[in-house]
């Protein structure tokens, strides 16, 4: 008995760019959407946190960070994700493999800097869970995205 395991046929190289720009334009539909959820998700957790008494005050300006804050600061590093994850698929054999091991680190060092605000303990604490949220939306859907756009 014989079997055979071809999964499809050998393209040329305008095939290859089609396929590229489609994988990308895959990734930034996902990302897009993804970014959006993060930016909901990190905003309500935000006024839930507000609601239970954390005040969002950094010592520094002595300014409480607005709710609208959140998600514009949400957003911006989203789409940073989004870029690092298309220059991976663009430019790496293993783009969800780097992707989640790049943006793991990158949120470990995002832990770091409401430690060293001066905020209090409760402000630290919502600021921790903040990123972990954003983090907990975004590093899945694209790391998906990446191994269905290159399986």
């Amino acid at each position: 008995m014989n079997s055979m395991n071809d999964t499809g046929v050998v393209a040329g190289p305008a095939s290859g760019r089609t396929s590229r720009t489609h994988r990308l334009r895959g990734l930034a539909v996902t990302g897009s959407i993804a970014t959006l959820a993060a930016m909901v998700a990190t905003t309500l957790a935000a006024a839930l946190a507000q609601a239970v008494g954390v005040d969002f005050e950094v010592p520094d300006g002595g300014e409480t960070i607005p709710l609208p804050g959140f998600a514009v600061v949400t957003g911006f590093f989203s789409v940073v994700g989004i870029v690092i994850a298309a220059a991976l698929l663009r430019w790496s054999a293993r783009p969800a493999e780097r992707f989640v091991w790049t943006a793991v680190s990158l949120t470990a060092v995002s832990l770091v800097p409401p430690f060293l605000s001066g905020a209090n303990p409760a402000t630290a604490t919502a600021l921790l869970g903040l990123h972990l949220v954003a983090a907990a939306v975004m590093i899945p859907a694209l790391a998906r995205s990446l191994r269905t756009r290159t399986d």
